[in-house]
């Protein structure tokens, strides 16, 4: 048996050291020795209301998190203070106030009093509840024959077990709870030989709360995708973030096996490997397939390799399992702060398509899978989602703790990168199946992409179908049929009432068109069928490219499979922010059915070769050892507008 060299790096999957320093210009030992050396009044004070003390002179009144050693006669002493107590947190023995500024300090003294910092605003990356659609659809309301209200139901992924297959998740934090104060975490399993499923590196818990956090940590400011699902933590990442194939493998067998206990119907890899074996050969693919085939949807994340040291686009750097054609792949989208997805982008390090793993034939000649991904695109720079306690990552870089509470089971931190983005589109699959159990893995990932936004000026092979819009997705799920499973015959009506939605979405007072189109391995695929007509290839067994017959330098519907009110593109398109089916020609959609074939900013050139803004890099891939990280943490990453 050949064994995998276990490489590990600092920050995760070529997690790219772009790193950013303290505001306050400290290193995290040089911060813990300033602290020390102030008065115990001021050690209870945050850094920020103590700089507000001193600029403001202690005057005006200012809304504070007053944490307690306990309780005692503390909302009296408040009130003799001039405070006035706006929220009790019993169970977190907090109170939120307003107070005068000069009253901090005094309060700061009293043994009751364990820590006062202001209540922080913090938009860094948005509301991302916000702005992918998900505040839009949470609330279903059921109506009745005559028009009117008769239930109402939240979407949350009540019902839903998501399968977090990452470096473990802090079960303690209190994102993970429920109403009832009671984890979500249904059961959590070690595959990396450490013997342990909490979270000492920190990504899997920052993962976990992306797709389905509870917002209890942030008074509802960060809520994940689908914050009542339940949890399956699955720990194939070790304490610096680094794993094994055969750990991952271990894993998604569990899956297969458990499946139908936990009602496992999600599952994020916010990870991966180089991809050098065709997905036809990888292991983790074929796994992935068969877990595909079994019901469950896969979510994996795009990579973080989408330039190089230069700055300079590289095409062809996506990652395993990635390079599945069944996993819903994703990449990751800036919304640079915004709830408005009027300025949102494709981030400059998320990787491109086409993938580049390959096979040998006999004759050794090398046949490249060039599949276009990502599929889709989702938020993914510079996000806040939950902190585990003590983590490895935020010990090294504390400047990426948000900065939200000063309580280790509330702490929040900052990360970027294609392992953010992807868990995003693992809670939206959740609410989908919350809302239609009947839908198959490829009837979700149809709905996330036929709905998407294409990003304008940004191609297929940077953002598949577009931007995850869940308002989209919903509203278009809702008018499926509900007996979707037992549809057999391509062509049955797919709609209960035959009329398709207007493809258009309006979130955060923006309107854009969908996609109104689908990617199929070498191709995409648009018409109204796509909706309105079932499709052989939205059932188990197949992939989505399946609807497509294949020569050498062409392309013709598989008529077997979809119906001939379907369209196949014949090229890959620069987006025009409209449609899948508009915008400017990039490249010929033939020149991927060749052997060795990729391309290079719209240039096809010879075998084996990625030219990225006319920098040679190779073939695509990085070939050495195997290695299995953490597809997150672009420290410092985030962009501005002018950085795209």
């Amino acid at each position: 048996m050949k064994y995998i060299k276990l490489i590990r790096v600092v920050t995760g999957l070529t997690l790219l050291s772009l790193l950013t320093f303290s505001p306050f210009g400290l290193s995290f030992q040089e911060s813990r020795a300033t602290a020390k050396a102030q008065p115990q009044r001021s050690s209870k004070l945050s850094p920020d209301l103590r700089e507000r003390l001193r600029d403001n002179g202690a005057g005006g009144r200012v809304t504070a998190i007053i944490q307690l050693n306990k309780a005692g006669l503390i909302d009296s002493v408040l009130q003799g203070h001039g405070a006035s107590v706006l929220l009790k947190l019993s169970n977190l023995n907090a109170r939120v106030v307003s107070l005068p500024l000069h009253a901090a300090e005094a309060l700061a003294e009293r043994d009751e009093v364990r820590y006062i910092s202001l209540d922080r605003k913090i938009e860094a990356a948005g509301h991302l509840s916000t702005t992918t659609g998900t505040d839009a659809v949470r609330t279903q309301t059921t109506l009745s024959l005559l028009g009117l209200p008769i239930a109402t139901t939240t979407l949350d992924g009540s019902g839903i077990g998501i399968a977090i297959l990452d470096s473990g998740i802090d079960t303690y934090h209190s994102s993970f709870e429920n109403n009832l104060g009671l984890s979500r975490v249904a059961v959590s399993r070690d595959f990396t030989g450490e013997n342990r499923t909490d979270d000492p590196y920190g990504h899997g818990t920052h993962v976990a709360s992306a797709a389905a956090g509870s917002g209890q940590a942030s008074y509802n400011t960060y809520v994940g995708i689908a914050p009542n699902a339940s949890l399956i933590n699955l720990r194939v990442l070790d304490s610096q973030g680094a794993g094994t194939t055969a750990g991952l493998l271990s894993a998604l067998d569990w899956v297969l096996a458990n499946r139908t206990v936990y009602n496992i119907r999600v599952i994020n890899m916010s990870l991966g490997t180089d991809a050098v074996d065709s997905y036809r050969f990888d292991a983790v693919c074929q796994a992935v397939r068969r877990l595909v085939d079994a019901g469950v949807v896969v979510v994996a994340a795009a990579g973080n390799n989408g330039k190089d040291s230069n700055n300079n686009k590289i095409y062809g750097r996506i990652h395993s399992p990635g390079n599945e054609p069944s996993a819903i792949t994703v990449g990751a989208s800036n919304s640079y702060g915004t709830n408005s997805r009027a300025d949102d982008a494709v981030t400059t390090y998320s990787s491109r398509g086409p993938t580049r793993s390959f096979w040998i034939d006999e004759d050794g000649d090398k046949h490249y899978d060039n599949l276009i991904k990502p599929d889709l695109v989702a938020p993914g720079n510079r996000v806040i989602w939950a902190e585990a306690r003590d983590n490895h990552i935020v010990a090294t870089h504390p400047e990426l703790d948000a900065g939200v509470s000063s309580m280790t089971k509330r702490k929040m931190m900052y990360l970027s990168g294609s392992s953010m983005s992807a868990p995003i589109a693992a809670g939206a699959a959740a609410l989908l199946l919350q809302l239609k159990p009947g839908l198959t893995p490829n009837m979700v990932k149809m709905l996330l992409m036929y709905t998407a936004q294409p990003l304008n000026g940004f191609n297929q092979f940077e953002q598949g179908a577009g931007q995850l819009n869940l308002e989209g997705a919903v509203r278009l799920a809702k008018l499926l049929r509900d007996n979707t499973a037992s549809l057999a015959q391509t062509g049955d009506p797919f709609l209960t009432n035959g009329v398709p939605p207007l493809p258009s979405t309006s979130l955060a007072g923006h309107s854009f068109n969908w996609s109104q189109g689908i990617i199929l391995n070498h191709t995409s695929a648009t018409g109204l069928d796509l909706i309105t007509r079932y499709q052989k290839i939205y059932g188990t067994g197949v992939v989505l490219g399946d609807g497509v017959m294949e020569g050498y330098d062409s392309q013709f519907l598989n008529s077997q499979m979809m119906t001939n009110g379907v369209a196949l593109g014949d090229s890959i398109l620069t987006s025009d922010g409209v449609s899948l089916a508009s915008g400017t020609f990039f490249l010929n959609n033939s020149a991927l059915l060749g052997s060795g074939i990729i391309i290079g900013d719209g240039i096809v050139i010879g075998d084996g070769i990625v030219i990225g803004d006319g920098i040679i890099v190779g073939d695509g891939i990085i070939v050495g050892d195997a290695r299995l990280q953490a597809q997150s943490a672009m420290i410092g990453g985030d962009e501005t507008p002018a950085m795209r």
